[in-house]
């Protein structure tokens, strides 16, 4: 919340970062936390509108961002010399007991050593795919801003149609894909990759069971949805382009909705089965401990874990030959509720605040807005500029829960019980299904 206040105070005051106008408070507001909480949603166009200098002040608050907030603060620490708490470290770096083998401080740098040499290298690349349709000077910027934003999965854009100009360079779609990819794996499992590969470290002998459940979750909705938005738009918004183009660009629109908000088409004219489909791709996520937001892979695994577990009546979960706690269980299947609670939430205020307007945007439109604001996805079906200042904050609103994690806001707003004369009722059964 402070780098969001920072972030509006910059967007208001600093002089010379628009074309134009500057932005008004809600407007400023909005930005800034859509930056922060890497979302992309825009009210105003980020290539218009700013000037390089306020588009280097959206990327640097993308940038802190991306990093999270706990990672940040205890890297500001380690610097003026003294040492976050212990608590501030496993928090920093999220399932700390999955790395022991690991120093928190070690890891912690390395988690900020894997977000600038991933978007170092993809600055390069990008920089040597664009010059020969840019110039070597004006690909610079481009390549840096694409790069970082794509990293942090934020989804903003120094181009007024995001990527749709790029639908016929497979390269870039590539190099963009691979970022944002990369930046939803989550940190924990890129040091287990590591430690594991490059390293060679004898502690890693195995990745974690977290670790392949990611890999072969992400594997299953990149390749699944892949096929399947091929299949919904081969004859419609890819039939004119040539085949590798069709297989790119049903490719990134399998990646996109992991929270990066990149697109390389319209999803305004896209058919219905294509946005169902991305909303619920947008539910899901990224991973945990990554840039990206949604309810996680992780959890979608496990609640497709427990599912199969009881179809076959056994006790526990279970996969890759180990059992999941049933507190990891409970905790999956209670953020699946509140997220989906606060989504259906949202598009009913979203659609009583547009009726009350007079807004003529459809149920799905409002549904895909609202999905797209609490996971942080940033992809739009055109509405964003319409919406009226309330509906705007209720988009801020989602923005900020989403980003800092709908448990997280519940722990915070629940007071502590005291665990004096903590006792259990008795128990009395109910009917289900």
């Amino acid at each position: 919340m402070a780098l969001i206040v920072a972030g509006t105070l910059a967007l208001k005051f600093i002089p010379g970062l628009y074309e134009n106008e500057g932005l008004g408070w809600t407007d400023a507001v909005f930005t800034s936390t859509s930056a922060v909480c890497v979302t992309g949603l825009i009210v105003v166009d980020t290539a218009t509108y700013f000037t390089p200098l306020g588009q280097a002040v959206v990327l640097v608050l993308i940038q802190l961002g991306g990093l999270g907030m706990l990672v940040l603060t205890s890297v500001i620490i380690g610097a003026l010399g003294g040492r976050p708490s212990l608590r501030t470290e496993s928090l920093a770096v999220g399932a700390r007991h999955l790395l022991p083998q690991v120093p928190t401080k070690r890891l912690i740098v390395d988690v900020v050593r894997f977000t600038f040499l991933f978007e170092a290298i993809g600055a390069f690349t990008l920089y040597l795919f664009w010059t020969p349709r840019m110039g070597w000077k004006e690909a610079i910027w481009p390549s840096i801003f694409h790069s970082v934003s794509a990293f942090c999965n934020a989804g903003f854009s120094t181009n007024s149609g995001s990527l749709i100009e790029y639908q016929d360079s497979p390269a870039t779609i590539v190099v963009i894909s691979v970022l944002i990819v990369a930046g939803g794996l989550g940190f924990i499992t890129m040091e287990e990759i590591h430690q594991r590969y490059i390293r060679r470290n004898p502690a890693f002998r195995r990745l974690s069971i977290h670790s392949k459940l990611v890999l072969a979750t992400t594997a299953f909705l990149l390749l699944s949805g892949w096929a399947l938005f091929a299949l919904f738009e081969w004859q419609g918004l890819l039939s004119k382009m040539p085949l590798v183009d069709k297989l790119t660009n049903s490719l990134f629109m399998s990646v996109t909705p992991r929270t990066a908000g990149f697109n390389t088409i319209d999803y305004g004219s896209a058919t219905d089965s294509t946005n169902f489909l991305t909303i619920i791709l947008m539910m899901i996520g990224g991973s945990p401990g990554s840039t990206a937001g949604g309810m996680k892979t992780t959890t979608f695994a496990l609640l497709g874990l427990l599912a199969w577990s009881r179809l076959r009546s056994h006790q526990t979960a279970s996969f890759a030959n180990r059992s999941i706690p049933s507190e990891t269980i409970q905790r999956a299947s209670g953020l699946f509720v509140i997220a989906t609670g606060i989504v259906v939430l949202g598009v009913f205020v979203l659609a009583f605040i547009g009726d009350s307007h007079r807004a003529t945007q459809a149920f799905l439109v409002r549904l895909f807005e609202t999905t797209s604001a609490f996971n942080t996805v940033g992809l739009s079906m055109g509405i964003t500029p319409q919406l009226s200042t309330p509906s705007r904050w209720i988009v801020i609103v989602l923005m900020f829960i989403g980003r800092t994690g709908p448990l997280s806001i519940a722990a915070a707003l629940i007071v502590r019980l005291s665990t004096r004369g903590r006792f259990r009722l008795a128990y009395e059964d109910v009917v289900v299904g």
